[in-house]
């Protein structure tokens, strides 16, 4: 028997009736596994010609890289003369700084425990300048790399992550720890911000210690080898310097996609994080979430459902209100919070996987978090979802439910598959067994570039694990870059969502991917059914359910619509401003696939359904380029054309086609016009 078949009777163990005529169904769901986690299928390691999906999903990075680069290079005189005079007034504070410390040959311990009046004001500056790089937030590490250096600017030097600690050196005693932080908080008075503590390696005497590890449920593969821990062991004392914002337009966002398989407790683990309320094992914490009656009967989840959880200046949780409506809770939460974790609770049971893919690809999630059940592992649905992750480039983050009342064996099971899979060639991931809130830290400043997976064991009913999760969420970055969501660029808006409002009239949701918006402009919203782009007016924006004057590029924001009707507008249109030239709709183009699987040969006028950004539609393949046929594996530039309507695409968007249990994942390189006669020589638009 083979390893594929094994694993596919292992996932439908206890199922009745299942007979031997599914066991060629059986083979070919885990052929697609396989070929999705980036393991090659049997006979092919040798063929070249056939890349595996991180081959070309590094393809995909590259061609994204030199978008951005021939986008930059056409870039504005006048955005090149504001980063010129940007670099210059940079320049003179560090003349400033430079004139402040000549003279003075007192290192930064000596600087932060017995600060003057100067140092206080050279603090402020330096770490209001890195609050306005970093969009609000920064993390301090202070430790014995920067405490002997003479300067104030090595308080945002960080330590080598290599090198081990020497736990014999004294470094900061608990009293000096906190004569620091109080340095810090009377410097950022002066800038309206604040500083907390995130995580204190060093025990009352300075001395670094041997073991920080919080009570957690053990099991004998849920352990880190020396490597990772040396990586991952927090080094240093890290504080949280976070601004305080004025209005919910300043709010720092994270966004967060939650999947995994059907019952493992995806809403059962938001309610808890975003009430702050223990599940009482049957469901309880769930129940706020859900938004339709079906929902709360049969408990679950059918659409995609948001949730949100606050963060204060000082890094603490905020608790919202009992029995208070879902609107006044997100409205106290938006006016208290300096930081706001959104997520998206999608579903779990197959029938509802194009909900799942939408929200996956249509609301630009900064992270994946990923559910097991500590007492089924990573099966069904959980499969696909990893697979589709991974297929996106999205960094996730594994979350193992349920580990207080799972049976010794089956969470030992459970944890054994899990690593087997993140360290498989198709996954690429290193998986990190969360221990202690340095670790939870460290993890969340860089997990993603270090193409690491941070592992959570909770429990919903006892709480265990739950404040190592809470303390990643409250460290973790936005993912979005400047690079990505441009500020500086027109407006563009794709609409993930449609409203009709009593008394307000239609509201459009979405994620603002370049630009900024205020109310009273009027972009273009469009395609319509006839190809055309028209007015609509700004009426009011929201952010997090309170009203906002503007918002920009990364934000997911709601819009209402002045003199548009519910019907005219659909998801996947986008809203874009005017320009000297008008925006086109593309019904054909051209785009670089990959295809992870399909049973039998794909040819011309083959159809399936296709997520792109927050678009949603049949296509058809019209021709594929120097290929009469393609197959499982095969990688190939397909043309492509919508069935029903124009879409607004841009080269370089990333799209994925399913059909069955067909899946494949691609890139648009060209965009077409509608009457192309000669497809030997088509022009691009």
């Amino acid at each position: 028997m083979t390893e594929a078949e094994e694993d596919g009777r292992s996932d439908f163990a206890g199922s009745p009736g299942l007979g031997a005529s599914r066991s060629s169904g059986l083979v070919m769901a885990n052929r697609f596994d396989k070929r999705a986690m980036g393991h090659p299928l049997p006979g092919r390691d040798a063929d070249s010609s056939r890349p595996s999906l991180a081959s070309f999903q590094d393809d995909i990075a590259e061609r994204g890289k030199r978008t951005r680069a021939a986008s930059a290079t056409s870039a504005t005189t006048s955005s090149a003369v504001d980063t010129l005079i940007e670099n210059v007034q940079e320049l003179g504070v560090d003349d400033a700084y430079a004139a402040a410390d000549d003279g003075d040959a007192r290192t930064l311990e000596e600087r932060l425990l017995n600060p003057t009046d100067l140092d206080l004001t050279a603090i402020a500056a330096l770490l209001d300048r890195a609050l306005l790089r970093h969009s609000g937030e920064v993390v301090i590490q202070i430790g014995s790399h920067s405490l002997s250096q003479r300067g104030i600017a090595a308080i945002l030097e960080s330590p080598d992550v290599k090198q081990p600690v020497d736990a014999a050196t004294t470094t900061l005693t608990s009293t000096q720890a906190e004569t620091v932080l109080r340095t810090l908080r009377s410097a950022l008075t002066t800038v309206n911000s604040e500083a907390s503590v995130l995580h204190n390696p060093y025990d009352e005497s300075g001395n670094y210690k041997a073991d920080d590890r919080v009570e957690l449920t053990p099991t004998a593969s849920a352990a880190n080898d020396e490597e990772t821990t040396k990586r991952w062991r927090n080094k240093a004392l890290k504080l949280m310097v976070r601004r305080k914002p004025e209005t919910a337009e300043d709010l720092i966002e994270s966004r967060v996609a939650v999947v995994g398989n059907v019952d493992a407790g995806k809403s059962s683990l938001l309610g808890v994080l975003t009430r702050s309320r223990l599940d009482d094992g049957r469901g309880k914490a769930r129940v706020s979430l859900f938004r339709h009656k079906h929902e709360i009967e049969t408990g679950r989840t059918s659409s995609a459902g948001n949730e949100i959880l606050g963060f204060t200046p000082s890094g603490e949780v905020i608790v919202p209100e009992d029995h208070a409506k879902q609107q006044a809770t997100w409205e106290s939460i938006a006016t208290k919070a300096a930081k706001v974790v959104s997520f998206t609770d999608l579903a779990g049971h197959e029938k509802y996987l194009k909900t799942t893919l939408a929200g996956l690809t249509g609301t630009a999630p900064d992270f994946v978090l990923l559910i097991l059940g500590a007492n089924a592992g990573l099966i069904g649905m959980s499969k696909e979802h990893l697979s589709v992750a991974l297929a996106l480039s999205l960094p996730i983050v594994c979350v193992v439910t349920k580990v207080d009342s799972t049976p010794p064996q089956v969470y030992e099971q459970t944890v054994k598959q899990l690593v087997k899979v993140l360290r498989s060639p198709g996954c690429r991931k290193k998986p990190v067994f969360v221990n202690d809130h340095g670790m939870a830290c460290e993890l969340a400043m860089g997990f993603a570039a270090e193409k690491a997976c941070p592992v959570f064991r909770v429990s919903n009913v006892t709480g265990e694990g739950l404040g190592l999760l809470k303390t990643f969420l409250n460290v973790v970055r936005p993912a979005h870059t400047a690079e990505v969501f441009p500020v500086d660029a027109d407006f563009e808006l794709t609409i993930s969502d449609v409203y009709s409002v009593p008394f307000v009239g239609t509201v459009a949701s979405g994620v603002v991917m370049a630009g900024s918006v205020r109310p009273g402009d009027v972009p273009l919203l469009g395609p319509d059914s006839v190809n055309q782009f028209i007015p609509a007016a700004i009426k009011s924006i929201q952010r997090k359910r309170v009203n906002v004057d503007y918002a920009e590029a990364g934000q997911a924001v709601t819009l209402a619509l002045k003199r548009i009707k519910r019907a005219q507008v659909r998801k996947g249109m986008v809203l874009i401003a005017r320009g000297e030239k008008p925006p086109m709709a593309t019904r054909r183009f051209e785009g670089q696939t990959l295809i992870l699987y399909h049973n039998t040969l794909i040819t011309t006028r083959w159809q399936a359904m296709m997520h792109i950004g927050a678009a949603r539609q049949t296509v058809q393949i019209e021709k594929i380029v120097e290929k009469q046929a393609i197959r499982t594996g095969d990688r190939a530039t397909i043309r492509f054309k919508f069935v029903k309507n124009s879409e607004y695409l841009h080269v370089g968007m990333r799209f994925l086609l399913r059909e069955g249990k067909t899946k494949a994942l691609g890139v648009v390189t060209r965009l077409l016009p509608d009457n192309a006669k000669d497809d030997s020589e088509v022009p691009a638009v």
